[in-house]
């Protein structure tokens, strides 16, 4: 029961829940420009997910920077460290992101768009654990 109240104490904590908020949003941008390049577009899933990938990743670096770790300098030596640290991040983990979307679409078969949701589940946590640890820590 220990474990369970600290997970939750994580879990509410106000830094965690607007990364959880700005992770949506992020994760709805992500899906939706790959789901409307993909469809519409009728782009191949790697070339929908590069371009969702820049698209969240622009976003996220704003939304993260300023409101999840409240990084606030504009200090451009600061704001160059953190851009590049953060799309190094994103680098290694859109790996991982096409790592999964080979897998479970051209290895098990499964639909794009329902691979793309699933996936962006471990993306999300590399994320996190990046953003925290590597890029926004305090100092």
């Amino acid at each position: 029961m220990n474990l369970i109240r600290k997970l939750w104490k994580f879990m509410t904590t106000p830094e965690m829940l607007l990364y959880i908020a700005f992770g949506v949003m992020t994760t709805l941008i992500n899906i939706l420009a790959f789901q409307l390049a993909n469809g519409p577009f009728g782009w191949s899933w790697q070339a929908a997910n590069i371009f969702a990938w820049i698209l969240a990743v622009l976003f996220a670096f704003i939304t993260n920077k300023l409101f999840v770790f409240k990084s606030k300098s504009l200090e451009p030596a600061v704001l160059w460290r953190e851009f590049a640290e953060f799309i190094g991040a994103r680098l290694f983990s859109l790996g991982v992101d096409y790592l999964c979307m080979w897998l479970l679409i051209d290895v098990l078969g499964w639909n794009e768009l329902l691979s793309k949701i699933a996936d962006n589940v471990i993306v999300v946590i590399i994320n996190y654990v990046l953003s925290k640890l590597v890029i926004f820590k305090k100092k």
